[in-house]
């Protein structure tokens, strides 16, 4: 049998980049493909999304909660209970200074739409809407100080994952290795410091000023991961996305500890991929597979 020709493109001074100057302008639509009639396609966002009117905006505070509630089912599925610590909150989409947050001691897994909390911006349980629950004192410092210092984010969400633990102990960015660690390319920060477990408003604020001003990802040194969303869905997702890539991390780090030299995506390419897969559309997209599953599987989340 003849040998098989490798071609290494590493050294090529011809070495092909793609470009999105000839693709579609919505990142979302470059991903997919219908039939030739252009009939088949894709539903992104629904259409109460931009609702202004009182019933289009109940119809999107009834799709924020059973997607948060969902979220947090898709979170106990990857296995990421641990006791009392974790929380998500959405913006209520009527009440845009308040925020849907889970319950104090409810295990992920069990989340449902009846046992969601409506937070005032004082961060105190709302005395009429949502359900009649404590919440985490902690989870409120975080997110009331992120949902001040972005306006412009819908959801954030915290937790204590396994590998996210693992890697913050090094206080580093994850390296853009692989094409879905694109998604942190330059959207990720790192808060170098911990101070303790957050029972003030200033270790939140300080949270907040080290994602900056456009990041959604952080890596909160010895203590875990944080993610931002423009829905619960992108939040959840970008989160599940990160502690994956601080598994492969950890283990790329092991191999490379043994003389194995990794290789990192060039920015270029890195950043034509960030600029599809980053759009929150997409981010948004990629937790509906799991959405439909919990939904078809777990009917009891809706209740």
């Amino acid at each position: 049998m003849a040998p098989i020709a490798i071609t290494d493109l590493s050294t090529n001074d011809t070495a092909y980049h793609q470009s999105t100057a000839d693709l579609s302008k919505n990142p979302l639509e470059r991903t997919w493909r219908g039939n030739k009639e252009g009939t088949l396609r894709i539903q992104g966002y629904p259409e109460f999304m931009y609702a202004t009117d009182e019933e289009g905006l109940l119809k999107k505070r009834q799709w924020v909660k059973e997607h948060l509630a969902a979220a947090f089912r898709f979170w106990g599925k990857l296995g990421y209970g641990e006791g009392i610590s974790g929380h998500i909150t959405v913006r209520d989409p009527i009440l845009r200074d308040h925020y849907w947050m889970n319950p104090f001691g409810v295990h992920f897994s069990a989340m449902s739409v009846s046992k969601l909390v409506l937070v005032t911006p004082e961060g105190y349980v709302h005395p009429t809407l949502g359900a009649q629950r404590p919440i985490n004192m902690a989870g409120f410092h975080i997110h009331s100080a992120i949902h001040k210092a972005r306006p412009e984010v819908e959801a954030a969400g915290h937790c204590h994952s396994l590998h996210g633990k693992a890697w913050s102990a090094f206080g580093r960015p994850v390296d853009i290795t692989t094409q879905d660690s694109c998604l942190f390319y330059e959207n990720q920060a790192v808060y170098h410091n911990f101070g303790g477990i957050v029972l003030a408003a200033e270790e939140g604020e300080n949270i907040a000023r080290a994602l900056g001003p456009r990041n959604k990802c952080a890596i909160l040194q010895n203590h875990g991961l944080l993610t931002l969303g423009h829905t619960v869905d992108e939040c959840a997702y970008l989160f599940s996305a990160l502690d994956k890539q601080c598994k492969v991390q950890l283990m790329l780090e092991a191999a490379e500890g043994s003389g194995i030299k990794k290789t990192l995506i060039d920015p270029e390419d890195a950043a034509f991929t960030a600029a599809t897969i980053q759009y929150h559309e997409n981010t948004y997209y990629n937790l509906h597979p799991e959405y439909e599953l919990i939904v078809e599987r777990e009917p009891g989340v809706l209740m």
